[in-house]
């Protein structure tokens, strides 16, 4: 049976973070909080565990999931390369709720689906899964629902669709509503040089604009 924990309280998170440690070393789920809506979370260097979590949602590996990161030194050694567009929209957005895509670096030993060799990259603000972050390193990290179904925005949702396919579920209280937004930033540095965004959410497209220009166009064509 998972185990539920109560992060507000602090026995309960100590006894939480250490079990939600125990559990992602040994290739399987947690359920945290994040800064947007709850994420389902798993090594992000185990495959079995990446599928594990696919096959927890029902998604195929045509749907890889978002890689949630401590920092920005853990970027710069996922990411092929951060172009200079990428480290001013950290700067003002992370952590917080933007995804950036970007070219990930080949030597990486990982499969988190077909990716095109791409990487999806978030830092999110929520301090319990920074906290587990440092700890644990990269987390591939998708919203906690079922296929299909709305986002979780609190524990006891993401427990009702998830169910005893997650080991952990750690419980900070309600969440926002909105997911990160997407963004595309693989064509920079190239002849088509631009963002593309790919979800709209919790950092407006002109947010976004005010820190990167024109490489943000107006259109929403991709």
């Amino acid at each position: 049976m998972p185990q539920t924990f109560d992060c507000q309280d602090h026995a309960q998170l100590l006894a939480g973070m250490r079990l939600a440690r125990t559990a992602l070393a040994r290739g399987e789920l947690v359920v945290l909080p994040t800064d947007t809506v709850y994420g389902v979370a798993a090594d992000a260097f185990s495959p079995a565990a990446v599928q594990r979590l696919l096959d927890a949602k029902g998604r195929t590996r045509q749907s890889p999931p978002p890689v949630l990161v401590s920092g920005v030194n853990t970027l710069e050694a996922l990411a092929a390369s951060v172009p200079d567009a990428v480290h001013r929209l950290v700067e003002a957005f992370w952590p917080g709720g933007l995804t950036i895509v970007l070219e990930a670096q080949p030597s990486l030993a990982w499969d988190l689906g077909e990716t095109a060799g791409t990487v999806a990259l978030r830092m999110p603000s929520n301090p319990v899964t920074l906290e587990l972050l440092q700890d644990t390193g990269p987390l591939a990290v998708s919203s906690a629902n079922l296929t299909g179904r709305s986002a979780a925005t609190s524990a006891a949702a993401a427990l009702e669709m998830l169910g005893d396919s997650v080991s952990v579920y750690l419980d900070g209280g309600e969440s926002g509503e909105q997911s990160s937004t997407i963004i595309d930033a693989t064509r920079l540095g190239t002849a088509d040089e631009r963002i593309v965004v790919l979800r709209d959410g919790a950092v407006s497209r002109e947010a976004i604009r005010d820190v990167v220009g024109d490489l943000l166009p107006e259109s929403r064509e991709p």
